[in-house]
């Protein structure tokens, strides 16, 4: 068999778009749903190996309910995979933003919920990671504005039409406003209300940064890979948000969880 240099270039093309492809499914659910697959796919081929007819014939009904399943299971993931093809960014790092943004975000931060800190105004802030939360997003108002003090200040202004939910921040930018956050079954402390609840729940499921300001006791927190961290100033907040934005394989969540 003759191999050409068209035979490299199909072979570089298909490699490209399955790295591709899990670039865009790492670090969301896809990827345990892909895992669960892969056991499915393992356990039809030892079936049949073994002559297990009923286990075989169980496993293929199963696939094929799975695989017409596949479109709405992975929807979020698909949309935004052709969203990003039609602007051209599919062969952009997806959820990597340049230092400098990453900076000028994490200082828009702790400098707006200061001042909402002061004033006692709730806030609930996520930054987006290697997650993506765009199923979060599309539950509040689209924005995709450029970050900066005077409108994240705003949005959290009391009896505001974007006041209640959470702020979605995607690559230095304010992706969504108003979002609704899943909740929490964990048990909290009683003087946590909804927004912990709710930080700590997006915390629970994804790798977001969650950012909280007590609209009660102005208290500021950070709530990571299901815990929820209290009483940060400007600085501690500001550490905090680093080292765990430095540090994305760091999973807090694998640990014992609890509050502190």
């Amino acid at each position: 068999m003759r191999i050409t240099p068209l035979d490299f270039l199909d072979i570089f093309i298909v490699a490209v778009g399955l790295y591709k492809g899990m670039q865009l499914i790492r670090g969301t659910r896809a990827t345990a749903l892909l895992k669960g697959l892969a056991v499915l796919f393992a356990a039809s081929v030892l079936a049949r190996a073994f002559s297990l007819r009923t286990v075989s014939w169980i496993l293929e009904q199963s696939t094929t309910v799975i695989l017409v399943a596949l479109p709405v299971v992975f929807y979020p993931e698909l949309r935004r995979a052709l969203e990003q093809l039609g602007r051209g960014q599919l062969f952009r790092a997806f959820t990597a933003v340049q230092k400098e943004e990453h900076e000028r975000a994490i200082a828009t931060i702790v400098s707006v919920t200061s001042k909402l800190r002061q004033r006692r105004v709730g806030a609930l802030i996520a930054v987006e990671r290697e997650t993506g939360l765009q199923e979060y997003a599309e539950t509040g108002i689209t924005l995709d504005a450029q970050l900066s003090d005077e409108l994240l200040a705003n949005v959290f202004e009391p009896n505001s039409p974007l006041h209640d939910g959470a702020v979605i921040i995607r690559q230095g930018r304010m992706a969504a406003a108003a979002c609704f956050l899943p909740l929490t079954e964990t048990l909290l402390d009683s003087q946590l209300g909804t927004r912990h609840r709710a930080a700590v729940g997006l915390s629970e499921q994804t790798d977001a940064l969650v950012v909280v300001v007590s609209e009660e006791t102005g208290v500021v927190s950070l709530a990571v890979g299901g815990r929820i961290h209290r009483y940060l100033n400007e600085n501690r907040l500001r550490d905090q948000l680093e080292h765990y934005w430095e540090n994305k394989a760091e999973n807090p969540f694998w640990q014992r969880r609890g509050a502190r």
